[in-house]
């Protein structure tokens, strides 16, 4: 790190690239982004969506609801009798379900109403709908019935372009020799690849100086370790 005053930064949040043009497709989720770019043609109304945090389950949300015209909804939102309303004329996408608390009632009705209706219903978790722990005998029925896709977390490859699309999220641009030195030494995920890029910005912004294979060493090592690199500073 640079040896005069470092800067705070503040947290002022980035915009993130939800379209198709910046969803990095690779072995880990290209089965899932096939059938998403299938609709209409979709066998079953009703398709559950899994996957690890970070691996693009929003995105690919987005995504389907820009070409459905789908209404985008948190879990939240299972209960509104608005959502209702909006399934019986056009899809819906239900974001952040967590296995355990599921409304597992109002979650039965709407999976009725979208088949009665002929719409459609996407929903978003991180564990498969078999994992849920759904009580309710009728709704783990129809949760079968669901076409199950599944995100994977990324190769090398993948994660290449994922940090690429990451940085770009925060208008940073990193050479192609830093990005190989990252590759080699983090962890191999979606979550540790958000985490070491939002690192990398704060200090670079903190220290006010371009991300480097120096940078970003300094900044895998605290990841790493963070009781040692704070004993060693």
């Amino acid at each position: 790190m640079s040896s005069g005053p470092r800067q705070i930064p503040l947290e002022l949040g980035h915009a993130v690239a939800y379209g198709p043009d910046s969803y990095v497709v690779g072995a880990a989720n290209r089965e899932a982004a096939g059938f998403i770019g299938r609709w209409p043609d979709w066998p079953t109304p009703v398709v559950a969506l899994s996957g690890p945090p970070g691996s693009g389950k929003t995105h690919l949300a987005h995504i389907w609801a820009a070409r459905s015209g789908a209404r985008l909804a948190a879990a939240t939102e299972l209960g509104n009798a608005d959502l209702f309303e909006t399934a019986m004329s056009r899809p819906v996408a239900v974001d952040a379900i967590a296995p355990g608390s599921v409304p597992e009632s109002a979650l039965f009705h709407l999976i009725n109403l979208v088949r009665e209706s002929g719409t459609a219903l996407l929903l978003v978790a991180r564990e498969p709908a078999t994992g849920w722990g759904v009580a309710l005998p009728d709704l783990a029925s129809r949760l079968r019935l669901a076409t199950a896709l599944r995100l994977h977390e990324p190769d090398e490859p993948q994660l290449r372009q994922v940090l690429v699309k990451l940085f770009a999220d925060r208008q940073l641009l990193v050479e192609r020799p830093v990005l190989d030195f990252m590759l080699l030494r983090m962890e191999r995920s979606f979550t540790a690849a958000a985490a070491v890029v939002a690192a990398l910005d704060r200090a670079a912004l903190a220290d006010q100086r371009r991300i480097s294979r120096a940078l970003a060493a300094t900044v895998l090592a605290e990841i790493a370790d963070p009781a040692e690199f704070q004993d060693r500073h």
